[in-house]
């Protein structure tokens, strides 16, 4: 039976190059990194194909990425207001992220996250020198106003992970006007993450967080990447709102000169003619998250997984398994590439590499992120093998070790 996109032979996925695929032995299924196992959309590969036959591998130019982003959130969002008047092209959306940071805060200056949460968050605020301020998801993986007021006190920027990674919250209208009025009132400049937007399934609606009452002073990233699963083709589009385009404006020349080509003929591509794609992936990413619901009620019951309404990520609890501190007992939180926690256990006894939990976050060392992007057949096999290491539990002793560049 075809599983859609995701209908890709594992001996293929074990020829590629890419980060996934590399960074573990061979006899590891991997679970971790932000990328799926599908085959590019046709429209996409049509497009490449045709570029590299004309030679047309110069640099990036124009705004028909921004036009066509504009042309799909009208579409599938209701959003008609995407203004490429006040869009800039960036290299992808961390980049961009860092960008609209220089423009809006200043070295020392608090940046809040909600974790757990995407991991670079931490990362390029600190490197930025950037002081990193926590407001937690509530326990049911909601924004909680409380925790952002308190947060929002001396902040200068908030950077909003929406849809939520790695829970796959989709945060409603409602809960974004209370950000965008606890944002006006403390004077915090929002700037939204929007990479997984194309990525939510069922009756849940994405809302851009520039359309919701009070964010015209707030910022957007957003980008085709995950949707096409296009990482390797790096660009991305920063949207100001009404009151930040002149902050936007001041954003250096060269930024512009970043962004691939390439990635930018991919994600215009997917945007204007992958919708048909786009679809049959959502549909394989609802029965995946059923199917990994399913699994881990009947084969590892201990394991708590509330499923999320967007992504292709799962947010495991695995406090009940008991053995949170194996994998090392260094507080806090943790590298992205360094395997601790549960994660380390699953991979040792399992032979499945997850992401640690430990680098989303404060108090996360107990949980691990697991991408559920690949066929029905994978994801049953590593929940199996996890199944059957948990019978055992032989933990490891310490951390191991792994290279790699991004989350």
């Amino acid at each position: 039976m075809s599983s859609g996109p995701f209908d890709v032979p594992l001996q293929t996925l074990r020829r590629r190059t890419s980060e996934k695929w590399r960074a573990a032995p061979p006899d590891v299924l991997p679970l971790w990194v932000a990328e799926m196992d599908v085959m590019v959309a046709e429209p996409i590969v049509r497009a490449l194909h045709d570029a590299v036959a004309l030679g047309d591998t110069g640099y990036a130019s124009g705004t028909g990425y921004a036009e066509a982003l504009a042309g799909f959130a009208a579409q599938r969002w209701g959003w008609g207001g995407l203004d490429v008047g006040c869009s800039a092209l960036v290299p992808d959306v961390m980049t961009g992220i860092v960008e609209v940071l220089k423009l809006i805060t200043a070295p020392g200056d608090t940046v809040v996250v909600s974790p757990p949460v995407y991991p670079p968050f931490y990362a390029f605020v600190e490197h930025m020198d950037r002081r990193v301020a926590e407001a937690p998801l509530t326990a049911e993986s909601r924004l909680d106003p409380d925790a952002l007021g308190a947060a929002f006190e001396g902040a200068a920027a908030y950077l909003l992970c929406n849809p939520h990674n790695p829970t796959g919250t989709v945060h409603s209208r409602q809960e974004l006007e209370r950000v965008a009025a606890l944002a006006d009132e403390a004077g915090v400049r929002v700037v939204a993450d929007e990479i997984h937007a194309p990525l939510v399934v069922g009756d849940a609606r994405f809302t851009p967080f520039l359309s919701v009452a009070g964010a015209e002073r707030g910022f957007c990233l957003l980008s085709a990447s995950k949707g096409w699963n296009l990482p390797g083709l790096k660009a991305a589009v920063v949207v100001a709102g009404p009151a930040a385009a002149s902050d936007l404006a001041r954003m250096p020349e060269e930024v512009g000169h970043g962004p691939s080509h390439l990635g930018v003929i991919a994600h215009t591509a997917a945007l204007r003619a992958g919708g048909a794609w786009l679809d049959e992936l959502l549909a394989g990413l609802g029965a995946n998250r059923v199917l990994l619901a399913e699994l881990l009620a009947r084969r590892l019951p201990a394991v708590r997984y509330r499923p999320g309404d967007a992504t292709y990520l799962a947010w495991l609890d695995c406090t009940d398994l008991g053995f949170a501190a194996a994998g090392g007992d260094r507080p806090g939180r943790g590298n992205v590439h360094e395997v601790t926690g549960p994660a380390a256990f699953f991979l040792s006894e399992a032979r499945v590499l997850l992401s640690s939990g430990a680098a989303f976050g404060s108090d996360a060392e107990r949980c691990a992120r697991l991408n559920f992007g690949t066929s029905p057949a994978i994801l049953t096999e590593a929940v199996d093998r996890m199944a059957a290491a948990v019978q055992v539990l032989e933990l490891p002793s310490r951390p191991v070790a792994m290279e790699g560049n991004d989350a």
